[in-house]
């Protein structure tokens, strides 16, 4: 049998791990599973298809829809030949986006009777304040925390069924109902469901908490995205489950909406989904009038 594989969110972390001389292969997911159709636990073909698609309208093209539907298909198939290896090891933040596929990469190992899985959620590490993932550790800082892992026992596979299922079919019930259980297997997913719960949207301004967030900076005077993005990142409450993509997303969806809440002025209509696609140091974003308060 193989010795380890490293399953972890993030690019940037994966490649640290690589390099920070711990046995083992790495191996890094990559999708946005609070978000977006699918179903709980192992997806379908026909589940497939649809995030790809999912995906695809959400990196306003910046990723091709074959490109992202092979990315899936092989996350999956290294999952069902994961029980090649001796041990997987799950590195992941605190945060809702690492907490919401650490439940599903656990849902889907049990799906395939691999058991022999242990885990590292990090929330803080010394010296490095505010902390916002493991993308922000060196490899020798990464290696420092691999002895903290520990087995991931029956009652956290039987949550991370559970709170995948939420995730999946959005039961704002069940959501509801897991952001406020006491001494969950899974302590960190509370928190996350809670956070999740605050993006949607407001009945009275229709907005999340990020969008709020980012028309405050933009109304605020904020007019260059690197400018929105530092004043929403101190305003909101580490650590951040979002980055640069999804706050332009989100400033996009106050552009389109009826009426728009603000103007975006640059190169492209709206702000790149994707890296390269335009250069962001050409962008401004103004707050337009409410045309109800005028």
């Amino acid at each position: 049998m193989k010795t380890t594989l490293h399953i972890t969110s993030g690019d940037i972390a994966g490649s640290n791990l690589a390099k920070s001389g711990l046995t083992g292969e790495v191996f890094v997911w990559h999708d946005i599973l609070y978000d977006g159709p699918r179903n709980p636990g192992w997806p379908t073909d026909d589940t497939l298809g649809a995030r790809a698609w999912f995906l695809g309208q959400a990196t306003r093209g910046g990723l091709d829809q074959e490109h992202i539907l092979r990315t899936l298909k092989n996350q999956y198939r290294r999952i069902a030949a994961a029980a090649e290896y001796e041990w997987i090891v799950l590195w992941f933040d605190a945060c809702l986006f690492d907490q919401a596929m650490l439940v599903h990469v656990l849902a889907c190992l049990l799906h395939q009777g691999i058991r022999q899985v242990e885990l590292l959620c990090v929330d803080a590490f010394p010296g490095i304040v505010p902390f916002n993932g493991l993308g922000q550790l060196e490899p020798s800082q990464l290696a420092s925390l691999y002895d903290r892992r520990r087995p991931v026992t029956d009652a956290q596979f039987r949550f991370a069924v559970l709170a995948d299922r939420a995730f999946a079919v959005q039961d704002q019930k069940l959501l509801a109902e897991l952001a406020d259980s006491a001494d969950a297997p899974l302590p960190w997913i509370p928190a996350a469901m809670a956070r999740w719960l605050k993006e949607q949207p407001d009945p009275a301004s229709g907005l999340g908490r990020l969008e709020s967030l980012a028309l405050q900076a933009i109304r605020a005077g904020c007019t260059t995205p690197a400018e929105i993005f530092s004043a929403v990142a101190a305003a909101d409450t580490p650590p951040q489950y979002w980055g640069d993509i999804t706050l332009w997303a989100k400033i996009n969806h106050l552009a389109d909406r009826e009426p728009p809440l603000v103007r975006i002025d640059g190169p492209t209509l709206r702000l790149p989904q994707w890296e390269g696609i335009a250069d962001l140091q050409r962008f401004r974003i103004t707050i337009l009038p409410d045309k109800a308060d005028a």
